[in-house]
């Protein structure tokens, strides 16, 4: 990847902490970039703004990455805005903090909310994403992950089992994947 001009990078969470980081950086380097939020809208728009500022092309993107509908919608809206895909950044997540000596305090609904933002959301966007990065000619996936998900610690037992899922996915996808698409977690 070394012309990057006219590159194309979907940064999801990309309007606040990590994921606006990741945003302004890639933007920096000479990417367009995408930037999806499920909540934030106003921190979405002040980073698409600031990666205009930075002489590139930005849009903002609704979608709950947990569901898959929406997840191909966006990718969609990325075709049809961009026409083209390079770089994806699965940043989105979420967590409760939950006492892991509390068991009864991680309720399913919890549990199910985590994982699906965390692990499902992943998946559902890099599998939306593959046939347009593929069109693209090469390309990356990276997945945020979390030392949480090596050592069990963090906020609550199902982020840390969500970062670990996420870890073992990330290795997955790369192996399905290379030579063509690479897929690497942080």
């Amino acid at each position: 990847m070394n012309d990057l001009t006219s590159k194309i990078a979907l940064v999801t969470g990309g309007g606040t902490g990590v994921g606006r980081a990741t945003s302004l950086q890639l933007a920096r380097r000479g990417f367009d970039i995408a930037i999806n939020y499920s909540r934030s809208q106003d921190d979405a728009e002040q980073t698409a703004s600031d990666v205009r500022e930075l002489g590139r092309r930005s849009i903002v993107v609704k979608c709950d990455v947990s569901s898959d509908e929406q997840a191909v919608s966006m990718i969609d809206t990325v075709r049809s805005e961009f026409g083209r895909l390079d770089v994806v950044v699965n940043n989105a997540g979420m967590t409760y903090f939950v006492d892991h000596t509390d068991l009864d305090a991680m309720s399913e609904d919890k549990w199910d909310r985590i994982l699906a933002v965390n692990l499902k959301g992943a998946f559902f966007v890099s599998r939306a994403a593959i046939p347009l990065i593929r069109e693209s000619g090469e390309g990356a996936i990276v997945n945020v992950a979390s030392v949480a998900g090596i050592a069990g610690s963090g906020s609550s037992i199902a982020y840390a089992a969500s970062k670990g899922g996420l870890i073992t996915m990330t290795k997955s996808l790369a192996k399905a994947f290379a030579p063509e698409i690479r897929v690497n977690v942080v």
